[in-house]
């Protein structure tokens, strides 16, 4: 929920957008239900993932200085 709360506060997601997303999480009982979401709602998070970089952050190799402070 945290990103997509970002994603409305960044305008990657109308007001409308994350209500209905927001909705839809908050009552799916497990992943595979979230994962039936209606298509209109993914291709709207996809939209805003591509805009936040979250692929590519996801895709990123671990620094290997991590954990080393």
């Amino acid at each position: 929920m945290k990103t997509i709360d970002e994603m409305l506060h960044l305008a990657l997601l109308s007001p409308d957008e994350h209500r209905q997303i927001s909705h839809w999480i908050a009552r799916a009982d497990s992943p595979e239900e979230i994962l039936q979401m209606p298509p209109v709602l993914w291709r709207a998070i996809e939209r805003a993932s591509a805009v936040m970089g979250i692929d590519e952050d996801l895709l990123r190799p671990p620094a290997l200085d991590a954990g080393s402070w």
